[in-house]
């Protein structure tokens, strides 16, 4: 199905999802087959991932806005990527005001289109992702003020 290769503390993992059935799924790391449980509820927030700065895409004629600097430790509803995945849409804009329930993206992650959804009630602050971005599990897309 998918594969991933990740190291952790220096040690290299190969991982292939294999199979998805409800909420196990069938995975194979370093040749080893496993069943895992995941848990339906989102995953906690935690500090973004510091990346090399995107290559500039094609000029066109209508310019592109700015991607917004990440907040580093400021305050608001932090919407983290439950799944590593690709962003596919954002449906919000910073300064949009949102309710909870409120669709804010939606990303692909094991082959699968998925709904971000705000959490909080408030305004966009920050959008840390862009359509066609790959993003790990945890990394924080959207700030809710």
């Amino acid at each position: 199905m998918k594969k991933f290769k990740f190291t952790i503390s220096g040690k290299p993992y190969e991982v292939e999802v294999q199979d998805i059935e409800g909420n196990i799924a069938k995975v194979n790391v370093n040749g080893t087959e496993y069943q895992v449980e995941m848990e339906e509820q989102a995953a906690p927030v935690v500090a973004p991932v510091a990346r090399p700065a995107a290559k500039p895409a094609a000029t066109s004629s209508a310019p592109a806005a700015p991607k917004p600097a990440a907040a580093a430790g400021g305050s608001g509803y932090k919407m983290a990527a439950p799944l590593p995945g690709t962003i596919m849409q954002i449906f919000v804009h910073q300064g949009d005001t949102v309710k909870k329930g409120d669709k804010l993206l939606m990303y692909e992650a094991m082959k699968m289109e998925n709904n971000l959804l705000a959490e909080a009630d408030g305004t966009i602050t920050a959008i840390n992702c862009r359509q066609g971005d790959n993003v790990l599990q945890g990394d924080v897309l959207i700030i809710i003020g």
